[in-house]
């Protein structure tokens, strides 16, 4: 769990993105985008997450376009709604289809990257065979004209939204790296990776080991002090060579915009996924050399990922190290979208949730997205599109709750568990002690079946003959010392005490109700059979207050 609130504002209070991120094309649009803000709304998002492309802001070399950033800046303004923009430059996917065309034309001046010595194009046999090119990193006049556009366009965003704050965070480029090598192999590339490593960035990872993933860490500790890349880093010497080189040249970029005007500011990553390096973007800020991204990057807030691996939560404990804030700019639009949301906002306390092409939420998987999804595991709920109601209802509700719980962000007030990471051991039936009540009906992994509030506990039951289901999610927040708030999907809900001294409770009230512009309200008081057993068959909101005694 982080120690860090939101990084996002609105009006100077914590603000949780509940958002969606658009197809990379809607947003040029803004005619096309008035039928995506509608759909947006009626998921319950808050904020979108909108690529705004160099080619479109300066299409000619300094002539600067900002008509379409005021158009969807005055979108999001008529519906209450907030913009994480993400600025295509350099880089969108590892490649440079976003760049003006003045600036793909000019090869002299603005340099590709040679994958393969001497070519400016090449054939990823690794990635599917695909055709690929991109700007070089060690391209110095592609980073000032990059760093001067971004520039341009942060002081005009100044301009215009400084007072109303309608844009709350900024994406620099996207998807960083290099595909087909670990590093670029012109002669300039070649000389520098044969050039010493900057001392200071030597010393920084030498006393910043204890974060690093294993490969990182291993290479480090056994490396040199001092030396070339290949001499300080050995196996990961041209990945990390990569790495600094990307994060230096997104540093400037950043930098020189949060100069103007001073917004958080994140990367995002494509994910290694156990690949070498040049399958997935080389020198990227995956987990593997975030540390590099950490000192080379300084004006980077975030360190984000965009996960589509059905192993979403060892990657989201991968990014939360460093006090790095949790967001999520890009996931699968499947069935754990739902419990997956209100999980991260309950156990990793996270500044932004966001599926990418939302508009797709509900419509059946293409050939790509069921690759993407996961369709070729068992587990159904990858195969399946998350319900929209569903989400909906999910989406408002933790909207609506914001107030208290971003009070709580980086508390223990604030807890969740999820029946992706339960146990799915098939109940014992033997081994059932009714004395113990529900709360001892079943074999506990207290790290992700239970909350702890002090000395009062909440015992998710999920996985169970009688609730086979796996999108189950229960997030909890302590209002005060007594008085709980509990939203939950497919689980029963055990609460008891773990105070010696007053080892029973009972409940003094139980409601059913629903957040509305974050005051609670009150709908059926639960009493009887409907408070005997704390179980949500489908999602909703209950209201604890409970009293413990000897």
């Amino acid at each position: 769990m982080s120690s860090q609130r939101t990084i996002y504002t609105n009006n100077g209070k914590p603000w949780i993105a509940i958002a969606g991120e658009v197809h990379n094309s809607n947003s040029s649009d803004p005619a096309y985008m008035e039928g995506v803000w509608e759909q947006a709304q009626k998921l319950g998002m808050n904020t979108l997450l909108l690529p705004m492309s160099w080619e479109l802001v300066e299409p000619e070399e300094g002539r600067f376009e900002f008509g379409l950033t005021d158009k969807l800046v005055a979108q999001a303004r008529e519906r209450g709604m907030k913009i994480v923009f993400l600025w295509f430059g350099t880089w969108k996917n590892a490649g440079c289809m976003y760049a003006p065309e003045w600036v793909k034309k000019d090869l002299a001046r603005f340099p590709r990257a040679q994958v393969v010595k001497g070519k400016n194009k090449t054939t990823l046999e690794k990635f599917y065979g695909m055709s690929y090119t991109t700007l070089s990193y060690m391209g110095e006049e592609t980073n000032r004209a990059d760093t001067k556009a971004f520039t341009e366009w942060m002081k005009h965003l100044k301009e215009v939204d400084e007072k109303e704050h309608t844009v709350i965070g900024i994406q620099v480029e996207n998807e960083t790296g290099l595909q087909g090598e670990a590093r670029e192999h012109s002669d300039e590339a070649d000389a520098a990776f044969a050039e010493a490593v900057p001392q200071g960035l030597v010393d920084y990872l030498k006393a910043h080991t204890d974060s690093m993933e294993p490969e990182m860490k291993a290479a480090v500790e056994n490396g040199a002090s001092a030396g070339t890349w290949d001499e300080v880093f050995g196996p990961v010497a041209e990945e990390a060579f990569s790495a600094y080189k990307i994060a230096s040249y997104v540093e400037r970029v950043a930098a020189a915009g949060k100069a103007v005007y001073e917004l958080p500011m994140s990367v995002n990553c494509w994910l290694d996924k156990g690949d070498a390096a040049g399958i997935y973007p080389s020198g990227g800020p995956v987990a593997k050399v975030m540390e590099i991204w950490k000192y080379a990057a300084p004006s980077i807030d975030v360190f984000a990922p965009d996960i589509y691996v059905p192993y979403f939560h060892q990657i989201c404990d991968q990014y939360m190290k460093m006090d790095n804030p949790l967001v999520i700019p890009e996931t699968a639009v499947h069935s754990y979208a739902a419990p997956r949301m209100v999980y991260c906002v309950g156990h990793y306390h996270a500044a932004c949730f966001a599926p990418f092409g939302f508009e797709d939420m509900g419509r059946p998987f293409n050939a790509v997205q069921g690759y993407l999804f996961g369709m070729d595991v068992t587990d159904p709920l990858l195969q399946t599109p998350q319900d929209v109601e569903e989400y909906g209802w999910c989406a408002r509700t933790l909207h609506n709750m914001m107030d208290l719980l971003a009070s709580k962000y980086g508390t223990k007030d604030l807890q969740a568990v999820i029946s992706e990471k339960m146990d799915m051991t098939p109940m014992d039936m033997s081994a059932m002690d009714p004395a113990k009540g529900l709360a001892g009906m079943m074999k506990s992994n207290p790290e992700n079946d239970t909350m702890m509030f002090g000395t009062f506990g909440f015992k998710v039951i999920m996985n169970m003959p009688m609730i086979p289901r796996k999108d189950g999610v229960c997030l909890v927040v302590r209002e005060s010392e007594d008085t709980y708030y509990i939203l939950g999907n497919a689980c029963m809900i055990a609460p008891f005490s773990a105070d010696p001294a007053k080892p029973n409770y009972d409940i003094i009230s139980l409601e059913e109700g629903c957040f509305e512009n974050g005051e609670w309200k009150a709908g059926r008081r639960l009493n009887g059979d409907e408070s005997a057993r704390l179980t949500f068959d489908e999602y909703g909101i209950l209201k604890l207050k409970v009293f413990t005694y000897e």
